[in-house]
């Protein structure tokens, strides 16, 4: 099938969207991404990352008739069992801000010494009459005790990987190792052998 000539990313959140067009316009060929549409807003309410991206993605496929590209992703703690997994973007409550959120996490792993943690996305890429294709990535790290760094967004103060935080990585470094990457990258791969 190769991938789309266009695709919407099906997402409202600013920093999400930068950091997939930023990956997908590297790739070669160079995806295009249709910008401008609106779309009705898509409730999370499945219970799985999986389940969650490819909601999003028939919802704004079905709405902007062109093919989507949705993600949903987690940061899964190890010594929380999962935790804040598929709730990540509301784990301090569902209006909670990046700030509440991390300093939730941080609380509940004050004065645990196990903090290793790995993200993990999902994309779904709905294309008008095709089956859907559902891919993931997924990068091991740890949390930090404290905030470091001033780049990113969410969890990406706190998310080390070996002696960094995604925080104090410049967009590239980070564009070039994530989660969302590296979910992107097998999805171009997938769609190469169709």
């Amino acid at each position: 099938m190769g991938h789309p000539r266009r695709v919407v990313v099906a997402s409202k959140n600013p920093h999400k969207i930068a950091e997939v067009e930023a990956v997908l316009e590297r790739m070669d060929p160079p995806w295009e991404i249709v910008r401008g549409l609106e779309w009705p807003d898509v409730d999370e309410t499945e219970s799985t990352l999986e389940g969650n991206a490819l909601l999003k993605a028939l919802a704004v496929a079905e709405a902007t008739g062109l093919p989507a590209l949705a993600d949903d992703t987690g940061l899964e703690v190890d010594a929380l069992d999962g935790r804040p997994g598929v709730h990540s973007a509301r784990y301090a409550g569902p209006d909670a801000t990046y700030e509440e959120n991390v300093d939730r996490l941080l609380a509940e792993l004050d004065g645990v010494a196990q903090r290793s943690a790995h993200f993990r996305t999902v994309i779904a890429l709905v294309v008008p009459g095709a089956e859907p294709v559902v891919v993931e990535g997924r990068l091991d790290g740890s949390i930090t005790t404290e905030r470091r760094g001033d780049r990113g967004f969410g969890y990406d103060p706190v998310f080390a990987v070996s002696d960094r935080t995604y925080a104090e990585m410049s967009d590239d470094e980070k564009n070039d190792i994530s989660h969302r990457a590296r979910a992107l990258r097998a999805l171009a791969s997938v769609l190469e052998r169709t």
